[in-house]
């Protein structure tokens, strides 16, 4: 239960929109997630092709963990960050370490050349706890660990549970765990919605709720967890157009449903 509920603060909320938003959640699922993720979402693309090309799956996991506590304040789309990310390490660390290899990167990157110190700082923080992973671990995190993953992850960085970032990355490890270990693991329920500047905004049109409070209360009525929420309502708040093209040429007709939740 969160401090809103338990001290009882009442937010307002548009009730019609709540309950479209809700039917909309139900009827689509976490099926119709799931098909957007594998077959709509351009960095789950991006990721299979960077899979293939390292032909090593604990340095493709590391590299996709790191590469999403670094993934805020782009200069580019996020579908084009990732294929920039996926191309650039197509040839594994070349002998370096996550840290250095970065420090190369980062400054040279088209997508993502905002405030490199900070995110190269995150790093630093970051690379002792992958160094320390084997596959075996990484195994155990995507199949019964995402929550200790983002435990770790928050602890590790000394930011919150709930930080974009760390939501996040655990949302593109469960990516590159399916495309790994050729099983889907449904995200928990438990793992909080990435709250960006399109989910924020988006959750203004409906209430005045924190998102991540509103957005978990969601999950609870409608069985769909936070993050596989968060990848139906990403081809509805913009991005490349081409988004809309593959939203329905792959999901039919639930495509139409899930354009509906434009109109909330």
């Amino acid at each position: 239960m969160t401090l809103d509920r338990f001290v009882g603060i009442k937010y307002r909320e548009d009730r019609e929109k709540v309950g479209k938003l809700t039917g909309i959640l139900r009827e689509l699922g976490v099926g119709c997630a799931r098909r957007i993720e594998e077959r709509v979402d351009l960095q789950f693309d991006a990721l299979r092709s960077l899979r293939k090309k390292l032909g090593d799956d604990e340095t493709f996991l590391k590299l996709v963990v790191a590469n999403s506590i670094v993934s805020y304040q782009l200069s580019g789309k996020g579908e084009d960050w990732w294929w920039e990310f996926s191309r650039w390490f197509s040839k594994g660390l070349r002998g370096r370490g996550i840290v250095e290899a970065y420090t190369l990167f980062l400054p040279n990157s088209r997508t993502n050349r905002r405030l490199t110190a900070g995110k190269l700082r995150r790093l630093e923080k970051l690379e002792p706890l992958l160094g320390e992973l084997t596959l075996r671990d990484l195994r155990a995190y995507y199949f019964d660990g995402m929550i200790r993953l983002r435990e770790d992850l928050a602890m590790t960085l000394g930011s919150s549970k709930s930080a974009k970032t760390v939501v996040f990355a655990v949302k593109m490890f469960g990516y590159a765990g399916r495309i790994a270990f050729g099983e889907f693991v449904p995200y928990p329920m438990g793992v909080e919605i990435p709250a960006d500047v399109r989910i924020n905004a988006y959750t203004k049109h409906i209430t005045n709720e924190p998102p991540v409070n509103f957005w978990n209360r969601i999950a609870e009525e409608t069985g769909v967890p936070p993050l596989h929420i968060d990848s139906i309502l990403w081809p509805v708040l913009g991005g490349k157009g081409e988004v809309v093209e593959r939203l329905r040429k792959y999901c039919g007709e639930k495509a139409e449903k899930v354009l509906e939740l434009r109109d909330l």
